[in-house]
């Protein structure tokens, strides 16, 4: 009975083999970010402690005003994920050229961040050892937004559309970019300068640009510009991109102050100390390699209810959810006894063993990282059912209870703990307690079912529900 139930599972449309066809390599995308991510961060602490921590605490600052306009950069992926389910192809380029004029736009407005850098950090109170590499990553940073916010404006398109394969290639080469680059540039190797934290920085720049550039050019080839307009497209269309605004806001500021939070929960625990500043920082990368695989499973499920109601196949879009959270529940798990039974394998890029830094800080790690393997095995619920209420355009609900959640149960009680002296494991235990009642409400709000109803993308016009006649030539679709 039960391997009955589990081939029901694991078949079919919606089924666990599914999702997986289209997640696979959306995972092996997020699983390459978080290789550069965590061996970036190796590269750091071999290279300087205090770089390695500064680099954490500064990219935290800078993605946190980044993912304001990241968050709406990439919801055009539930726009072309609908639009693609309801076969109106015609819609789908001039979706993706919202995104674009958007991306475009805020990473200029970003750039206005670089003169505010040295007060802001002065503000957050580290170190003056410490803070000085926070200015340099931060300005460096800033310069990295407008070819991140394209790149994911552009890979929406084919995400949306189930294309993921493609997704994955590109990041990987963009991946493969960054660590030679880091590599490079951190140490000073192959006549290249040794700029330390600033070669990290740049590197991050230019895998960014890179993979933009080779997105663009995909996106602009022939056989896409007849069938989705991704030429004749390009104008903007106001009507669109209030709606790309209306869904697509709520999601960056959800991920904005989301990321604030976490940035204010680093900057209060650096308060504590300089251990649990690094301790902390260390812990944060580590934990990556069990959250970041996962988020490309996220974006599968946005796109699979995407394109599931855009077809009105809400019980479909509910079916992969459910295969969707059994799969990462799967992965959680194990990362979780991992994280318990061997923690010196996850300490050890970071720390040699024996060490003064391994004997100061790897027993703080290993008790953090006991936090970090229970409340990620609750973190599965905040990517996949988050992801799905995304899907369908239920954007508002998931920012306004990430907000409040966050700051009550996560920001404000950790700045108590520093202010009266709880130490770091007391304010560990708040953000634990977020991230688990952050994923029953999510459950809560799925199961209700009141998002089957909900679509972002505008109704078909009513003489006809398929696309106008498609350009007869590549030079007719030109603007």
């Amino acid at each position: 009975m039960m391997w009955e139930r589990i081939r029901q599972r694991w078949q079919g449309p919606g089924g666990c083999a599914d999702v997986l066809y289209l997640a696979f390599p959306l995972i092996l995308n997020s699983s390459a970010h978080t290789i550069q991510m965590f061996v970036d961060s190796v590269f750091l602490a071999r290279h300087s402690q205090a770089e390695m921590a500064a680099a954490v605490q500064a990219s935290i600052i800078s993605f946190t005003v980044i993912s304001l306009f990241l968050g709406i950069a990439q919801y055009v992926n539930a726009f072309v994920a609908q639009y693609t389910g309801a076969e109106r192809p015609y819609r789908v380029g001039p979706a993706v050229w919202q995104g674009v004029h958007f991306s475009f736009a805020a990473g200029i407005l970003i750039l206005g961040l670089i003169p505010l850098a040295e007060p802001l950090f002065h503000w957050v109170g580290h170190d003056q050892v410490h803070r000085q590499y926070e200015i340099i990553y931060f300005r460096i940073i800033c310069i990295s937004a407008g070819p991140l916010l394209i790149n994911s404006s552009l890979a929406s398109f084919f995400t949306g559309r189930g294309k993921t394969w493609i997704v994955m290639i590109v990041n990987s080469f963009g991946t493969v970019v960054n660590l030679i680059l880091d590599y490079c540039l951190i140490f000073g190797h192959f006549g290249f300068p040794e700029w330390g934290i600033a070669g990290a920085a740049w590197a991050t720049v230019a895998a960014h640009s890179f993979s933009a550039i080779v997105f663009f050019l995909l996106f602009m080839q022939s056989k896409y510009r007849r069938q989705f307009h991704t030429l004749s497209g390009y104008r903007l269309d106001r009507g669109l991109l209030r709606r790309l605004l209306k869904y697509g806001t709520p999601n960056g500021i959800q991920f904005f102050l989301d990321m604030l939070a976490f940035s204010f929960f680093v900057i209060f625990v650096g308060r504590i100390g300089k251990d649990a500043l690094e301790a902390t920082s260390m812990t944060f990368r580590i934990n990556l390699l069990a959250f970041l695989p996962m988020i490309g499973l996220g974006i599968a499920v946005t796109t699979m209810v995407g394109q599931a109601l855009g077809r009105n196949q809400p019980d479909q879009a509910q079916r992969s959810t459910w295969s969707a959270f059994y799969l990462t529940i799967t992965y959680m798990s194990l990362m979780a006894l991992g994280y318990w039974l061997i923690p010196e394998c996850f300490i050890a890029p970071f720390l040699k063993r024996g060490s003064p830094e391994y004997v100061r800080l790897a027993p703080t790690i290993t008790a953090l990282l006991g936090f970090v393997g229970f409340y990620c095995l609750f973190d599965t619920g905040n990517i996949i059912f988050a992801a799905a209420l995304k899907g369908a355009g239920d954007t508002r609900f998931v920012m306004i209870v990430a907000v409040i959640l966050s700051w009550s149960l996560m920001v404000l009680p950790t700045y108590l703990v520093v202010k009266f002296g709880g130490g770091l494991y007391a304010a560990w235990i708040f953000i634990t307690i977020y991230v688990c009642v952050l994923a029953f409400v999510y459950l809560l709000r799925f199961v209700h079912g009141k998002w089957k109803s909900m679509r972002v993308i505008e109704p078909p016009p009513l003489s006809a529900t398929s696309a106008p006649p498609t350009m007869p030539t590549t030079e007719a679709d030109a603007p």
